[in-house]
C-alpha cells in the first residue's frame, strides 16, 4: 500500500489542529488533517457553540426584563421551537462542509477517518468504508484529540447524558438532573432551567471550585433564583431506571427522580485508541508536554489542546495550536527557537493569564490568579472589591443590577495578578484585564486609560481610586 507523506501529520480538526495545520502550512510546510467526526470538532458541534446558542435567548430576555419599558414588552414566554431551530442554524445543522472548504483554501488536505499512530511519524486512517490510508510525516505528528467526557461509575448503567447530547437535544425533558458542579454543569443547568426544564444540581462540594467564592455565591443565587434545586454537598450513591424516569439515591439517603441525568463530572483524554503504544507511551494517559508544546521524551510528537491537560479550553487550546505550529515549521527549517517566557513558540499564558467566561446567570469571567492562588504562590497580594452597582454605568444597564469586581494586586511591583467580575454583561470587561495581566501594565499607567461614561468600565477607575487610597495610607503610616 503506499505511503502519503507530509512534512506535518496533524491529527484532530478541531479549532486546535485546524490552528497548528493553519500555521505549520503558513510556515511553509506541506500538511495533512485526520478528523474522524466532523471538521470543526466538538467546540463547533456539540459545545462552545450550541450551549452558548441555547442560552442567549434566555439571558436577553432576562436582561429586557430587568429594565422598565422592557420589561412590559417581554412578558411572553420562549418560543422553544425556534430556540432549538437557531441553535441547529449556529452548528450549521452539523454538516461540515464550509470547514472543510477551508481547510482547502487554506492548503492543508484532509483524510477522513480514525487516525492511529503504528510507529513513530507514521499514522494510519481507517475510514467508515473501511479504506485504509497510511500516512508518513517528515518532521512531526500533532496529537489535537482533545477531551471526552467522563461518566462516572455510579452513573454508567443508566447511561446518562453527557455535555454532548444535552446540546444537541430535538426534545427536553420536563425534568434534569444534573451530576456535577463545574462550568458545564452550571451552564447547562442554567440554559435548561431558563428553557423551563426542573432542573436539579448534584454537587460533591461548590460551585466553580476555581473561582473566586464571591463569583461562585453568585452564580449559586442565580441558579436557585431560576428554580433549580441545588443538592450539595452531595454525591450518587446508587442510581437506577424505571419505565419513564431515572432515580438517584444519594449518599445521605435522600432520592433525586428525573427523567434524564446529565454527568458532567470532568473530562478524560481521547488517547485510549492513538496507537500510543506504539511509540512508547500509553494509552488512555494525558499527554505531558514542554512549554513547546512537544510530548516529553520524543523530537517529533506534539500534543496540543485537552488531551495536554494544560488548559481544557477552547481558545487556550487555539493558542497553543498557533505556538505549535510555528515552532514545528521553525524546527522544520532549522530556525531559531523562540523558547523564552512569553515568547514566539511557547504558551506561557497558560500558567499565568487564562481568561474564561462562565455565561451562567450571572455571568462570570476571570483571568489570571485568584486571591488565594495569589497568596499561596508567595506574592505580595493587595486586593480590591468594587459593587458594581455603584457604578453609573450598572444603573444605565439594569434596574436593579447587582454584582462585583474583584482585582488582584502584587503590591511590589505594582501591576494586576488578576481578575474576576461576576454580574450582567460582565464578559465584554475580560480582554482588557487579560492584556493588563499579560504586559504586567504599572497600575500607575493605568490611571490614563479613561473609562468611558456611563460604562462598567468605570470599574477599572474605582480600583485605581482604592488602591491610590490605600497606598497613601500605607505611606502617611
Amino acid at each position: 500500500m503506499e505511503t502519503k507523506e507530509y512534512d506535518l501529520i496533524v491529527i484532530g480538526a478541531g479549532p486546535v489542529g485546524e490552528n497548528v495545520a493553519d500555521r505549520a502550512t503558513a510556515g511553509g510546510l506541506r500538511t495533512v488533517i485526520v478528523e474522524e467526526e466532523l471538521v470543526g470538532g466538538s467546540c463547533s458541534y456539540w459545545a462552545c457553540v450550541p450551549s452558548k446558542a441555547l442560552l442567549r435567548p434566555h439571558g436577553v430576555l432576562s436582561e429586557a426584563r430587568a429594565v422598565a419599558g422592557a420589561r412590559e414588552a417581554a412578558a411572553g414566554d420562549l418560543d422553544l421551537p425556534a430556540v432549538l431551530r437557531r441553535r441547529d442554524a449556529a452548528v450549521g445543522d452539523w454538516d461540515d462542509t464550509g470547514q472543510a472548504d477551508w481547510l482547502s483554501s487554506a492548503g492543508i488536505d484532509l483524510v477522513r477517518g480514525h487516525g492511529e499512530l503504528i510507529a513513530p511519524r507514521r499514522v494510519r486512517v481507517a475510514a467508515a468504508d473501511d479504506t485504509v490510508t497510511l500516512l508518513a510525516a517528515r518532521h512531526a505528528v500533532a496529537v489535537c484529540t482533545g477531551s471526552a467526557p467522563r461518566v462516572p461509575a455510579e452513573l454508567a448503567d443508566i447511561q446518562p447524558w453527557t455535555s454532548r447530547d444535552a446540546t444537541s437535544a430535538h426534545e427536553l425533558p420536563a425534568s434534569l438532573a444534573i451530576v456535577g458542579g463545574g462550568v458545564v454543569a452550571c451552564e447547562l443547568a442554567t440554559a435548561y432551567a431558563g428553557l423551563g426544564v426542573r432542573v436539579t444540581m448534584i454537587v460533591r462540594s461548590g460551585l466553580l471550585g476555581r473561582v473566586e467564592p464571591f463569583a461562585a455565591d453568585a452564580v449559586r443565587a442565580g441558579l436557585e433564583a431560576l428554580g433549580v434545586d441545588l443538592r450539595l454537598p452531595a454525591a450518587v450513591a446508587e442510581a437506577h431506571r424505571t419505565e419513564k424516569n431515572a432515580v438517584l439515591t444519594l449518599d445521605d439517603g435522600s432520592r433525586v427522580v428525573a427523567e434524564q441525568v446529565l454527568a458532567a463530572t470532568g473530562r478524560i483524554p481521547r488517547t485510549s485508541d492513538l496507537g500510543l503504544e506504539n511509540v512508547g507511551l500509553v494509552p488512555g494517559d494525558w499527554l505531558a508536554v514542554d512549554d513547546t508544546l512537544r510530548v516529553e521524551g520524543t523530537d517529533w510528537l506534539y500534543a496540543v489542546g485537552d488531551v495536554n491537560h494544560r488548559v481544557l479550553l477552547t481558545h487556550q487550546g487555539k493558542y497553543q495550536g498557533r505556538a505549535a505550529g510555528d515552532v514545528i515549521a521553525a524546527r522544520a527549517r532549522g530556525g531559531d527557537v523562540d523558547a523564552a517566557p512569553w515568547g514566539a513558540h511557547v504558551a506561557t499564558a497558560d500558567h499565568a493569564a487564562v481568561p474564561q467566561v462562565v455565561f451562567t446567570e450571572p455571568e462570570v469571567a476571570a483571568v489570571g490568579l485568584t486571591a488565594a492562588q495569589a497568596q499561596d504562590a508567595g506574592h505580595p497580594v493587595r486586593v480590591l472589591d468594587v459593587d458594581l452597582a455603584s457604578l453609573a454605568g450598572a444603573a444605565a444597564r439594569a434596574d436593579d443590577y447587582r454584582g462585583r469586581a474583584r482585582a488582584v494586586v502584587d503590591d511590589d511591583r505594582g501591576v494586576l495578578l488578576g481578575a474576576t467580575f461576576a454580574g450582567a454583561g460582565v464578559a465584554d470587561l475580560l480582554q482588557a484585564a487579560t492584556i493588563a495581566v499579560v504586559g504586567e501594565v504599572p497600575l500607575q499607567r493605568l490611571w490614563h486609560a479613561v473609562p468611558s461614561f456611563p460604562t462598567l468600565a468605570e470599574v477599572w477607575l474605582r480600583w485605581l481610586e482604592a488602591y491610590g487610597r490605600e497606598s497613601a495610607l500605607t505611606t502617611r503610616r
